[in-house]
């Protein structure tokens, strides 16, 4: 898999290493109109031609603060169902999904909230999950790889931000129908774009439905070893899954232009998942004691529903200066019900129920105001102030009999969270090729937490976000730059973490704990520093070599202990840990490498990352389980009215100790993706994509050591096949 990423990036460098040829330097630079002897008669009406070159603005390249946008065409290339898939292909992110299903993204190989996800800026509710989000309402994708002080800087590793619709082009109505299908599964996907501009006013609408059905098998082995090494314990199970998948997504947006020149935007989003699953676990035992249930029948049910609409107003002020204002509310309900039984006759009869309520409610206000002041500084301040009000309610009962008939409502919880930033920031053109970005941000979250079952627990946390970057553009280059970045940013810790309620397994075991939170939880705070040099050495072409660190300090991970009676996994504050991570990443078109190439695009990039937990002896003790190497690779060719492409994405596995008695196992992966889109008219066209070409299975493995019994094994493996996708567009 290395070798083409190696190649590509050898031409890449060598390519840039060296100038461009005399004649590559000459169609770059501007071209005098030819001079043309005309008769008497034509000189009457002349005509004067201007040529030249001008280069078109890109935040990647010219913004002091490092940033990345993935634009629509990217977006909309593979056409992808949901905008996790979409983030798999950008340099530095990967995806990690235990099932194909809530995928998590993770920059610099860090999940578990060091990556931050927001929608216009703002932090999703708890429940949301990108797979549920269809790309066609999506305008952009930003992926910050340092802190802004104008974002929360709860970003250790990084920051995506994605932007809905916002672009209005006059009398645009696009209709799209398609299809999936795969090994197992199948199902359609219709959108509908719909903009135009009245007068003073705009409008448009963009709406995505999508259903899904599936049927896929899987198999674990389950091993132990005694204190001496012996075996003890050998058992595998059958999974027979059966599930269906529905989603709905709408973005409305109205735009006026009031009589001063101001403007007032309003925007809504509304997200409709619903989950439904089926499957059997037959477990057989060869060695040692049988499973407690070895036919096990589970049918999960779930709802998500998503509400948030804002409104925007933009005030023109004197000397340049504006008041951007927005407020918006939010609204989250999530239901599950997730029951267990075992067939007529079994030896052991359950019938469990557990039922999940969530609802939770918020509103924000976030203001900026910005001015150019002494020529060359970019100044802006503004706040950005929230609050939330989530309740929980879990009811658990077995035979249709509540396990706590003393709380006929279940175990209930509130959550309330209220939350105000304020920040500064000053972009100052030092030089016309040294650019400084300076800015801080003060967060405080304060939250409570109280319910039926447990003593009321507050938390608050104060921090405060110093942020530097700088860009640097190289003298007597035609574009080579440097950048250097220094943050404070944290990661507080979630509603789940911080609630003392235990959620109890049924099957208790070291690999299958229960689980209580700790309202006693603190922040991690990280100190981060990045650098980079990138080179521009050809149109569209890009050299890009960064590294990092973070030092974090107060970092949580999941204890696993034996209280006595059961097993419990708990999140603790437990020390310090350090990452570090290398990246390269190049794109270009054949044609830079190649004068009479094909119209043919190359990318590359390749990240590794390294980290060290203190307080975790032994070896293979990376943070959070991450991913210690990534790459992509990608090519895509136009021909007429035929563009196609393929792309690879690599993760690679390896052993993660959790703690001094766990571990897991990351196991490597490998997709492989393709697409072909046909233009028949400027108005219809069909795209086709296939995916997981390579047919990789999921795959998750971990251990446990249990003292005074000895080692348990688990390796787990759920089936996926290849899919393929057909999507026929129309304007109209």
């Amino acid at each position: 898999m290395l070798s083409p990423i190696r190649l590509t990036l050898l031409a890449a460098a060598l390519a840039a290493a060296f100038p461009a040829s005399a004649q590559d330097t000459a169609s770059a630079a501007p071209k005098a109109a030819p001079v043309k002897t005309e008769s008497a008669a034509e000189q009457k009406m002349q005509k004067v031609e201007v040529r030249g070159t001008t280069e078109s603005y890109d935040p990647r390249r010219d913004d002091t603060a490092t940033k990345i946008v993935v634009g629509q065409e990217e977006i909309m290339k593979y056409g992808d169902t949901n905008v996790a898939d979409v983030l798999k292909r950008v340099p530095g992110i990967t995806v990690n999904s235990p099932n194909g299903r809530n995928a998590e993204i993770r920059m610099r190989g860090l999940g578990a909230g060091y990556t931050q996800i927001l929608i216009n800026g703002e932090r999703a509710p708890n429940g949301f999950t990108l797979d549920s989000l269809s790309p066609d309402v999506i305008e952009r994708i930003e992926v910050l790889r340092a802190a802004s002080a104008e974002f929360s800087t709860q970003s250790v590793a990084g920051t995506v931000n994605i932007v809905l619709k916002k672009t209005v082009r006059s009398g645009q109505r696009e209709f799209k129908i398609g299809a999936r299908a795969g090994s197992g599964f199948s199902g359609p996907t219709a959108n509908l774009q719909l903009s135009d501009k009245l007068g003073k006013m705009s409008y448009s609408v963009a709406a995505s439905a999508m259903y899904e059905q599936f049927e896929r098998d899987g198999r674990s082995l389950e091993e132990g070893y005694d204190l001496a090494g012996t075996p003890n314990l050998v058992r595998r199970t059958e999974v027979d899954e059966n599930a269906r998948f529905n989603l709905f997504n709408l973005a409305p947006r109205l735009n006026w232009t009031l009589e001063n020149g101001d403007t007032l935007t309003s925007q809504s989003f509304v997200n409709s998942a619903r989950f439904r699953n089926r499957n059997r676990e037959t477990s057989s035992t060869s060695l040692g004691a049988p499973a407690p249930y070895p036919v096990l029948d589970a049918a999960l049910r779930s709802d998500n529903d998503v509400v948030r609409t804002e409104l925007n107003w933009v005030h023109k002020l004197a000397d340049g200066a504006k008041l951007d204002v927005k407020a918006s509310v939010i609204g989250g309900q999530n239901t599950t019900d997730n029951r267990r039984t075992t067939p007529a006759g079994a030896p052991r009869a359950v019938d469990n129920l557990v039922h999940l309520e969530a609802e939770e409610v918020g509103t924000t206000t976030v203001g900026k105001f910005s001015k150019t002041i002494m020529k060359d500084h970019a100044l802006a301040m503004g706040w950005d102030a929230g609050w939330s009000v989530r309740e929980d309610s879990r009811e658990e009962s077995e035979a249709g009999r509540l396990l706590l008939p003393a709380l006929p409502d279940g175990e209930t919880s509130e959550s309330r969270v209220t939350r105000l930033a304020v920040y500064a920031q000053d972009e100052w053109n030092l030089t016309p090729r040294w650019s400084v970005y300076l800015g801080a941000r003060w967060e405080g979250i304060r939250t409570r937490t109280s319910g039926n079952t447990f003593e009321t627990g507050r938390s608050s946390s104060n921090v405060w976000s110093p942020v530097m970057q700088t860009l640097f553009k190289i003298p007597d280059t035609k574009g080579d730059q440097l950048r250097f970045a220094v943050t404070r940013t944290y990661k507080a810790p979630s509603f789940q973490q911080l609630i003392p309620r235990r959620q109890t397994s049924i099957d208790n075991r070291s690999t299958d704990p229960d689980f209580a939170g700790n309202p006693d939880l603190q922040p991690e705070l990280a100190l981060g520093f990045d650098a980079s040099y990138e080179r521009y050495w050809a149109e569209g072409a890009l050299l890009s070599i960064s590294g990092s660190m973070r030092r974090i300090d107060g970092y949580i991970r999941n204890m696993v202990d034996f209280d006595g009676a059961r097993w419990v996994a708990m999140p603790m504050n437990a020390g310090r840990a350090i990452t570090r991570g290398l990246e390269i990443e190049t794109k270009f078109p054949l044609k830079a490498v190649m004068k009479d190439a094909p119209a043919i695009d190359l990318r590359a990039s390749v990240s590794a990352n390294w980290s060290k937990v203190d307080g975790v002896p032994g070896p293979d003790n990376r943070l959070d389980g991450q991913t210690p190497l990534s790459a992509n690779f990608g090519i895509d060719y136009k021909l007429a009215a035929l563009s196609t492409g393929a792309s690879f994405a690599y993760r690679q596995g390896g052993t993660v100790r959790i703690s001094e008695r766990q571990t897991a196992f990351l196991a490597p992966r490998r997709e492989l993706e393709a697409y072909a889109l046909y233009k028949f008219t400027p108005k219809q066209q069909l795209r086709v994509a296939l995916s997981n070409l390579l047919g990789q299975d999921f795959i998750n493995s971990g251990s446990f050591f249990e003292p005074g019994r000895g080692l348990v094994v688990r390796n787990a493996r759920l089936e996926q096949g290849p899919s393929l996708r057909a999507t026929l567009e129309l304007k109209f």
